[in-house]
């Protein structure tokens, strides 16, 4: 069970990253997604990582809204039309 308050800090922390502010910002930063693809289908999760994101979120537990947060922060450049490249 998770004790530790939902935070993105807790967040990176349980997913085991770098969960330093200037990490954070930079895992966002350089994992950008396209709209079409959802947080629990991104290349880059190891099985327990995608497990634990897709977990809380059909859980609507109370990590939710901290994965979602966390999942909108991914999908910004798409969002926005930002050109990666």
């Amino acid at each position: 069970m998770i004790t530790a308050d939902p935070t993105m800090t807790n967040l990176f922390l349980q997913l085991g990253l770098d969960a330093s502010e200037q990490g954070i910002a930079q895992f966002i930063k350089s994992h950008q997604l396209p709209t079409e693809v959802a947080l629990g289908d991104a290349p880059y999760w190891s099985d327990a990582q995608r497990t634990f994101l897709v977990e809380q979120l059909k859980a609507d537990a109370p990590w939710a809204m901290v994965v979602d947060q966390f999942s909108e922060a991914l999908h910004s450049d798409a969002e926005h039309g930002t050109a990666r490249g």
